[in-house]
């Protein structure tokens, strides 16, 4: 497995993202976009918003492709 703090550290801004953080209890994954990093925190925009993650907390992060294009509702007119 890749180091994530390497991997945050050099991941272009804008890069689409999943980040593992450890929290009471156990982990939890922010995906979104990599907007900001500090030596002490990453920012991830999510579709819940812009999220701050301490980077004592990271235990894991990687690149994601893009998300899929929405699919069609079924009984749409079209």
């Amino acid at each position: 497995m890749s180091d994530p703090f390497a991997f945050l550290a050099d991941a272009p801004l804008g890069t689409r993202v999943v980040v593992r953080t450890r929290i009471h209890g156990g982990y939890t994954d922010a995906l979104g976009f990599l907007r900001s990093r500090s030596a002490a925190s990453v920012s991830v925009e999510t579709k819940r918003g812009l999220v701050t993650l301490l980077m004592a907390d990271v235990v894991a992060a990687k690149e994601v492709p893009p998300a899929p294009a929405p699919r069609e509702r079924r009984g749409s007119p079209g």
